[in-house]
């Protein structure tokens, strides 16, 4: 068992992470754990996280996919952006009925600010080139590869398991900005969308080891955990 929980959750209004979120030694530590896991040794991952650095969710996603034996993302409350990004990796995910996924279109930004890679693409569309300004055309070009790479992402890690037609599906779901970054993708809508691969129930234990996981004001501990079991 794996545990990937972010107990101070500071969001911005566009929804990106500002405090706790999955970051590149996060990704380190899972992918350690998945290492140390024998190939065949099935793999339950509790996520409760607002999301976090693309690169690291990605490698932690395709780490989880790769492994052969059986793997399960649990979701007691919330797995948003980078968080959906893991669970669509998993054999199996289980929710709690009024736990939420969210889309994981990429966002793009400055130091100016954080926008929705989308966004910066239908303004571009909306005026010409000579009212648009050289930093807006750079996140317009670095927008359609972002959102072009994320696709091929989701696309990698829910083929195996969907038909064409369902893939595609998904990835205009999640990725093309239909929704804004901090929306919620209910348990009922996520079983409509991935299909059978999800069940809206969780082991009472995974409620009680969240209940260990108060928010904290204290200096950051590890936000994630292996615990390997010997099955019998």
């Amino acid at each position: 068992m794996i545990t990937l929980i972010h107990r101070q959750e500071t969001i911005s209004l566009l929804g990106v992470p500002i405090s706790r979120y999955i970051d590149i030694d996060d990704s380190e530590e899972v992918l350690r754990a998945i290492r140390l896991t024998p190939p065949e040794t099935p793999i339950d991952i509790i996520i409760h996280t607002p999301g976090g650095i693309a690169l690291a969710a990605t490698q932690i996603a395709f780490a989880l996919e790769a492994h052969r034996g059986r793997k399960t993302v649990m979701v007691p409350h919330y797995a948003m952006s980078g968080g959906t990004l893991i669970a669509m990796a998993a054999d199996e995910i289980m929710m709690d009925a009024n736990a939420v996924l969210g889309p994981v279109d990429p966002q793009l930004g400055d130091q100016q600010g954080m926008y929705a890679a989308s966004s910066i693409l239908k303004v571009v569309e909306k005026k010409k080139v000579d009212e648009l300004d050289d930093r807006t055309l750079y996140l317009a070009e670095e927008s359609k590869k972002a959102i072009d790479q994320m696709k091929e992402t989701v696309r990698n890690l829910v083929k195996d398991i969907h038909d064409e037609e369902a893939t595609e599906r998904i990835v205009e779901e999640l990725v093309s900005g239909k929704y804004t970054h901090d929306f919620p993708i209910t348990a009922k809508d996520t079983c409509d969308l991935l299909g059978e691969c999800v069940k809206t129930d969780l082991p009472r234990e995974v409620y009680t080891l969240m209940s260990l996981y108060k928010m904290e004001n204290r200096p950051r501990r590890p936000s994630v955990e292996f615990v390997p079991l010997t099955h019998r």
